[in-house]
């Protein structure tokens, strides 16, 4: 039973909580998933099943969308509403041009601080650990990408948002720094994942359909569809050479390789996801070494 499910998460629920649910329905113990989301949040959980394990870094690297509700007036220390009340503030009169502006200023590339309740790990342990004890530590900014961060309506003090984002994005500590540019500061009320690369929640099942083998095995994707990589596609009678761990040139593929570098897909003629490749220029052109085979010279 190899491929992907795509997991509606309701919320009260840990990430792993689903992983340990799917794994007593389909029976197997290889089921892991591609990118947490907090108890609190829903949406888009996708999990990889036995084979499909192995795509699954590059499954958690893919851009995700989001939507949620930011309350304006709360601090807490976890940038959510999980976290304790730090601070109370009045909300101004704001329009939601006036909230869009300082949505803008955390989008396109920046560096963000992840919040100290959080699974980073500083020296060694885990953030949110030390926050339980009280501690409060230097946290190094990291590189995101905010492709989108639009206002949908505003009621107050609640205003409705999507983010689209590189991976590893906080949005609740997007919200926070909103709300510390507003000065009324803001927290993330609610947060439901909508898509992961090319991948909906209007695709996924809930969690609580899933009680059987079959129920698991009547929902998996192929893995053949699962990656937004580029492809590069292997002539049938070279084959061998992947299945012998050999080096691919645009002589063994039906099509010169669109990549000059990176990752790449490497399919069959019929649409067989085979293995996953790296792409090295050199100077007779790209060549591409196989790194994860999933079926060889067939």
């Amino acid at each position: 039973m190899t491929g992907l499910l795509l997991i509606d998460k309701p919320a009260g629920v840990t990430s792993h909580d689903v992983v340990d649910h799917i794994r007593k329905a389909a029976r197997i113990r290889r089921v892991g998933h591609t990118g947490t989301l907090d108890p609190g949040a829903t949406g888009l959980l996708i999990l990889c099943l036995d084979k499909a394990t192995r795509l699954s870094e590059h499954l958690t690297r893919l851009d995700k969308i989001y939507e949620g509700t930011m309350r304006l007036g709360i601090i807490t220390n976890s940038y959510d509403l999980d976290g304790p009340i730090l601070e109370e503030r009045p909300v101004p009169a704001l329009s939601m041009e006036a909230i869009q502006r300082a949505c803008a200023a955390f989008s396109g590339m920046i560096e963000q601080v992840p919040p100290m309740v959080s699974a980073v790990k500083v020296g060694g342990e885990r953030l949110y650990k030390k926050a339980r004890k009280g501690e409060t530590v230097e946290r190094a900014p990291r590189a995101i990408t905010v492709h989108e961060f639009s206002v949908l309506g505003y009621t107050p003090p609640d205003a409705l948002v999507r983010v689209r984002c590189t991976s590893g994005t906080y949005v609740r500590s997007l919200c926070h720094d909103v709300g510390q540019k507003l000065g009324c500061g803001a927290v993330l009320a609610s947060l439901r994942r909508t898509a992961v690369g090319h991948h909906r929640v209007e695709d996924a099942a809930p969690m609580d359909q899933f009680a059987a083998p079959d129920d698991v095995a009547s929902r998996l994707l192929p893995i053949d569809t699962a990656l937004d990589l580029p492809e590069a596609v292997v002539r049938e009678a070279r084959r061998s050479v992947l299945g012998a761990g050999g080096t691919l040139s645009n002589s063994d593929l039906r099509a010169p390789c669109v990549a000059r570098e990176g990752w790449v897909q490497i399919k069959s003629e019929r649409g067989e996801l085979l293995a996953l490749g790296v792409v090295q220029p050199t100077a007779a052109g790209p060549r591409i070494q196989p790194k994860r085979v999933f079926a060889g010279s067939g």
